[in-house]
């Protein structure tokens, strides 16, 4: 998956995603979420790669090794570029994860890649303390589980921008930082918490950026999408 910024094409139907997506180049990168992924299923990957996409499928999968190992090869048939899975599942459930993507990819084919949800960046340290009964603050959380994940041997991880640099501190510069809750400095925060624009997430150390509303909410979307990019890119 190249560097352009991930769409995420959080939309009701196939027919809802492929008509935003008109303006745009067939070689942009899309997110698939769990809300169009169980409307529509495997069909929207097959489209979406006949039509040129890469395809970040987001499911965020965390069960027993076995099971995730099981759909991870199953995943890995659909020709996705970029899987994932949470962090919390532990050691043994990623190190699995990773196997079934391995026996599920086609002689002579690239595996996607796979990373692990750290914390969502709608969590806060209240949650991470209260909630999840975790003993340190949410940024030392992440970082921890970034290094969990390394060492389980995926490609990186699900952050927010606020630990992209610590991370690429512990882990390099090769390990991904895909940062979600990317905004515009005008837009609306939503339901996100720890929120950055394009041009922090790049200062950052971000490696990808996950664009949701700031594109698919604004009154034009490729203009949004072609500011958010340059901005990402530093040309603005």
């Amino acid at each position: 998956m190249n560097k352009s910024p991930i769409i995420a094409l959080d939309f009701h139907s196939a027919e809802a995603a492929f008509t935003f997506l008109k303006p745009f180049e067939q070689s942009a990168n899309v997110k698939v979420g769990m809300q169009l992924y169980y409307k529509e299923g495997p069909a929207i990957i097959a489209k979406l790669k006949e039509k040129g996409y890469g395809v970040f499928l987001d499911l965020k999968l965390h069960d027993i090794p076995n099971t995730v190992k099981s759909a991870m090869e199953v995943l890995a048939g659909f020709g996705v570029d970029l899987v994932n899975v949470h962090a919390t599942g532990g050691k043994t459930m990623m190190e699995a994860a990773l196997e079934g993507l391995d026996k599920g990819t086609g002689a002579g084919l690239r595996r996607p890649s796979i990373i692990g949800v750290t914390q969502l960046t709608s969590t806060d340290d209240r949650q991470v303390r209260e909630e999840q009964l975790i003993g340190v603050s949410l940024a030392e959380s992440a970082l921890h589980y970034a290094k969990l994940t390394q060492d389980a041997g995926l490609d990186g991880v699900v952050c927010s921008v606020l630990e992209a640099s610590a991370i690429t501190q512990a882990c390099g510069q090769e390990f991904f930082k895909v940062t979600p809750g990317i905004r515009l400095a005008d837009d609306a925060k939503n339901d996100q918490i720890r929120i950055a624009t394009p041009e922090e997430a790049r200062r950052a150390g971000s490696t990808h950026i996950v664009v949701g509303r700031s594109i698919t909410a604004a009154k034009n979307p490729y203009e949004a999408y072609e500011l958010i990019t340059s901005q990402w890119e530093g040309l603005n």
